[in-house]
């Protein structure tokens, strides 16, 4: 490292002429984590909703045998970000878009037209969303926000890919 990297004092400075320097690293996002009073449960319903598999050592136990999870990862078999479940023993279902608890966070779903919006509505639907928000007929940009089994929001709309 350079002297003058070195002697640098902490700050955004530093570290902007540290990442100059190709020195510094920076996070990637690994996983996002969602809060749940059942953790395998919510881990299905994402499992089917996204076509993700679970992260070795996380599948579901044979049948009958005890299931322990507190603690899930799901793995975008494309590979896209995580999702990954904790078991809490309480948790206050977002009212929104009503006042009283907020949302805190949402996932944002996209699907390239129309068509895959009205087949995915009916998947979300059949896997226990519960329908929160209908703007299926906005000419530029159709949704749903839903809220899933564990009352966290999440949204499915058109858009062209990324």
């Amino acid at each position: 490292m350079s002297p003058l990297l070195a002697a640098a004092p902490p700050g955004r400075w530093a570290l902007a002429l540290r990442r100059l320097a190709g020195r510094v690293t920076v996070p990637q996002l690994r996983s996002v984590v969602l809060d749940t009073t059942d953790a395998r449960g919510l881990a299905e319903f994402y499992r089917e909703l996204l076509g993700y598999e679970y992260r070795r050592g996380d599948e579901r136990p044979a049948s009958g045998a005890p299931d322990p999870a507190d603690w899930l990862v799901l793995v975008d078999p494309a590979g896209g970000a995580r999702l990954a479940f904790q078991q809490v023993d309480r948790l206050e279902r977002s009212t929104w878009p009503e006042d009283g608890v907020p949302q805190q966070l949402h996932l944002d779903l996209s699907v390239p037209s129309a068509a895959d919006l009205v087949a995915q509505h009916e998947r979300a639907l059949g896997f226990g969303a519960r329908l929160l928000y209908d703007r299926f007929d906005h000419p530029h940009e159709p949704l749903y926000v839903y809220a899933d089994p564990a009352g966290h929001p999440f949204c499915i709309f058109v858009a062209p890919p990324a």
